[in-house]
């Protein structure tokens, strides 16, 4: 199935999305600019010391976070649909005198554009539900990674992606393997709720099942699959701010987070 149309229409609304996040609060970009991390504490303790690895970032969006592990001495490439947030994060990687690498490419077809393996490969919060079938995604990140090396990703859960947030109380709406996409049309972004864009986009919703199957038909081994109640970002509704600064449903009735850690076999 051609799902062209689809991708062109999230295309164009993460292009739109750039400037409005890049001047918002959520992304703060001139804080980052001056040495803070956008990087949270899962991936960070998931990776460890990735100093002189090849890393490739999936969905980067305008690369802060493929710019703060450049910063931690990996050599990082970032790859994204949107060339709003491409041409940002080659700006920014100018700015602060890192050697990263940004390519504009629909995910899917990064082994058209990227021939070099890597030690790690990593994707994070908000990136699978832009995909149809996770089947071709696993099968490029086998693909671009070297024996023995580590995918990573950590994501919102997909019970979460279960409800409708455009409705006031949100409502249990969706599939939790749903395969028809789900189109949502609404004013604003999660950076930026006040924003006047419209944002149209086209998602899919994966479960935890298709997920781990997917990556091991592709040759990868699974070290974890872990689910976490906190999140680190205030996005969904209702949620209430940990002592630890995170965020958590009131009710704590299913996952907000999960992560996956795989290793490449043959090495």
């Amino acid at each position: 199935m051609n799902f062209q149309k689809e991708f062109n229409t999230n295309k164009e609304t993460w292009d739109k999305k750039v400037a409005v996040h890049a001047a918002s609060k959520f992304y703060d970009v001139e804080a980052f600019k001056k040495g803070e991390s956008s990087l949270n504490s899962f991936e960070l303790e998931a990776l460890g010391d990735v100093s002189g690895k090849s890393l490739l970032h999936l969905q980067c969006h305008f690369g802060q976070d493929t710019l703060s592990w450049s910063r931690m001495g990996a050599k990082c490439t970032g790859v994204d649909i949107s060339e709003e947030a491409i041409k940002l994060a080659r700006d920014l990687n100018n700015e602060l005198k890192q050697n990263a690498q940004f390519i504009c490419c629909n995910v899917l077809d990064t082994s058209e554009y990227v021939s070099e393996k890597f030690d790690i490969i990593f994707t994070s919060y908000g990136v699978i539900g832009w995909l149809p079938n996770l089947k071709p995604w696993a099968k490029m990140i086998s693909e671009r990674l070297k024996p023995g090396g580590v995918f990573y990703m950590v994501e919102f859960h997909p019970i979460a992606w279960m409800f409708d947030y455009l409705e006031n109380p949100p409502k249990l709406k969706y599939g939790y393997q749903q395969q028809e996409s789900i189109y949502e049309e609404y004013k604003g972004t999660y950076a930026n709720e006040n924003s006047e864009i419209v944002s149209k986009e086209y998602g899919w919703n994966h479960g935890l099942g298709e997920v781990i199957n997917s990556l091991a038909q592709a040759g990868l081994e699974i070290e974890y699959l872990r689910e976490h109640n906190e999140s680190p970002y205030d996005i969904f509704s209702n949620l209430i701010k940990t002592k630890a600064d995170f965020y958590e449903m009131p009710s704590k009735l299913y996952p907000l987070i999960f992560e996956v850690k795989a290793i490449k076999k043959g090495a």
